[in-house]
């Protein structure tokens, strides 16, 4: 099928001009002034944005986690997406310690093959890596997984140590990939915990306060000095606080090959939110945890000013009522998550672009191309150009909504909460194109479960 997309003004991370969009078997086939083409269908774009599909790089569908599974799936969770102009998501697929990274990568496939509605790739989380089998991660960028996520936190679960993180990152550095890094001081959080609990402190607020920034900040500092010794890029993830971006600004500033991200959690919600006195808290119980409400200033200036490169959403969400109350009588076992992949490109354009901290294009770098970049889908991906894929959003820059469970143009997850209650936002994803066909129009799902292709990433692209 082939589509024509008119008179609409076509944004990417470096260009803002008006023109047409022909696309035909499912890449962008040409762009100028007043097409003259033959198209199976027309849209008129006339006073919308016309950019890139979304691609968030973080994204936890159908993973187990604190005796439950996170409650969107690929089917439900890649709907959602779409619905919220993402059309390209990178999920975790998970090693079980002591056995291979390819079987991980064999069951995520299975989880996701025949359901996912658009695009998606996978970072493959590495919970051990002995000498004898550093093979496997070569073999996994031949598969097209290119990056790699290892963990400071959850001692135990997810843990590696300092010894197993040098192993892997300099097998990645001398393979041209990408290590993620989960950089909380996981020991000492953990001995934080323990005597919180002794003291009786269960309730979901000392989720927060048992997970100090100072920890989060000595985790970057520590991963990006592993890194460098090892000579690999490292891409810290779901940054939430000053602290911790400043360890990323000077390693940046003395030339190290250190990116990272944050999410809407951090932009738009605080510490505050675990201030009740029932349970309710639970719902914003994640990891990191959420910080002062002044910290958010510090990440806005690192998004604007190139330190912070990408915003992700860390999409794990999981029910209030059958799954969050499995911590009601302590903490440290509320499944650690929360849900947002489908309010991310609304968020970021309200509070960025409407909120006069960043350009329509700066909006565009931070939601796909950035991720795109980094994580060896470009130029296939994050950019209206010809030959891109026709990821594409027709995005209204100046229709307002209400996100809400209750909103049903502003909530098709698979939970039972927003975490954005209440929250008005202006900039709304209208159609969504992904390859070429329209997934979502008039708030109607038109894609299929199965319809997203599994993406075989490239290797790590350098500095950008």
């Amino acid at each position: 099928m082939s589509l024509l997309i008119r008179n609409g003004r076509v944004v990417t991370a470096v260009d803002d001009y008006h023109a047409d969009i022909f696309v035909e078997d499912e890449t962008v086939s040409l762009i100028g002034l007043d097409l003259d083409v033959e198209a199976d269908r027309t849209i008129d774009a006339a006073g919308r944005l016309v950019i890139p599909g979304g691609v968030d790089p973080h994204t936890h569908m159908d993973m187990p986690f604190g005796g439950t599974t996170s409650a969107d799936d690929f089917e439900t969770g890649t709907r959602a997406a779409a619905f919220g102009g993402t059309t390209t998501i990178v999920d975790f697929a998970i090693q079980t310690k002591g056995h291979s990274t390819l079987e991980g990568l064999e069951t995520w496939h299975e989880k996701a093959a025949g359901k996912a509605g658009i695009d998606y790739g996978f970072h493959m989380i590495v919970t051990d890596m002995e000498d004898d089998r550093l093979w496997e991660m070569r073999r996994l960028a031949d598969e097209g997984v290119t990056s790699y996520k290892m963990f400071m936190a959850y001692p135990g679960v997810l843990y590696v140590d300092d010894g197993t993180l040098f192993r892997a990152m300099r097998k990645a550095g001398e393979d041209g990939t990408l290590v993620c890094m989960h950089a909380e001081n996981g020991i000492v959080i953990d001995e934080i915990v323990k005597i919180a609990l002794a003291e009786g402190k269960t309730a979901p607020k000392y989720h927060a306060l048992t997970r100090p920034t100072r920890m989060e900040a000595e985790g970057v500092h520590r991963s990006i000095a592993i890194a460098e010794v090892a000579g690999v890029p490292v891409y810290i993830v779901h940054l939430s606080c000053a602290d911790a971006l400043e360890q990323v600004t000077l390693a940046r500033d003395r030339g190290a090959q250190v990116f990272a991200e944050t999410c809407p959690q951090y932009l738009f919600l605080d510490l505050s939110h675990y201030d009740h006195d029932d349970f309710e808290g639970a719902k914003y119980v994640m990891t990191p945890p959420l910080r002062e409400k002044w910290n958010q200033e510090h990440l806005w200036r690192g998004l604007g000013f190139g330190d912070l490169q990408s915003i992700s959403t860390d999409h794990c969400p999981f029910c209030f009522k059958d799954q969050k109350v499995l911590g009601v009588d302590d903490f440290s076992k509320i499944p650690n998550g929360g849900p947002g992949v489908e309010n991310r490109m609304s968020l970021v354009y309200n509070g960025g672009v409407v909120g006069g901290r960043l350009s329509v294009n700066k909006f565009v770098e931070l939601t796909s191309t950035a991720a795109s970049k980094l994580f060896g889908l470009f130029p296939k991906k994050g950019t209206i150009a010809v030959g891109s894929d026709a990821d594409i959003v027709v995005f209204n820059p100046d229709r307002r909504e209400t996100i809400s469970i209750d909103n049903p143009h502003t909530h098709h997850m698979n939970v039972d909460y927003n975490a954005y209650e209440g929250t008005e936002v202006q900039g709304v994803s209208e159609i969504v194109i992904s390859r070429g066909r329209v997934v979502v129009e008039d708030n109607v799902w038109h894609g299929r479960a199965g319809g997203g292709n599994f993406l075989k990433r490239g290797l790590f692209g350098g500095p950008f």
